[in-house]
């Protein structure tokens, strides 16, 4: 069994309103958790080897657009063939 730990220490969001923050947060980790727990994305998250940094940057997000839309945005470009 592969264990991944992830900690996300700084996430700088450009224009989105401090109000959106916990909303955002919340939609990074409940679509981080949906993303690995299907088939083969851990192994692929893993084959990335050990990294203290991870740099990723988030596609066009829908216009108005908030929170748990923005998370499951950064999520994608964290696990690898993620986007959703």
């Amino acid at each position: 069994m592969t264990r991944i730990v992830v900690h996300i220490d700084k996430l700088v969001l450009t224009g989105i309103d401090r109000k959106d923050a916990a909303a955002v947060s919340a939609g990074v980790q409940a679509e981080l958790q949906r993303l690995l727990a299907q088939p083969g994305a851990v192994a692929s998250l893993a084959a990335g080897g050990d990294r203290a940094r991870l740099h990723t940057a988030v596609g066009p997000v829908a216009q108005g657009a908030v929170g748990q839309g923005i998370g499951r945005a950064i999520a994608g470009g964290i696990v690898p063939g993620g986007k959703s």
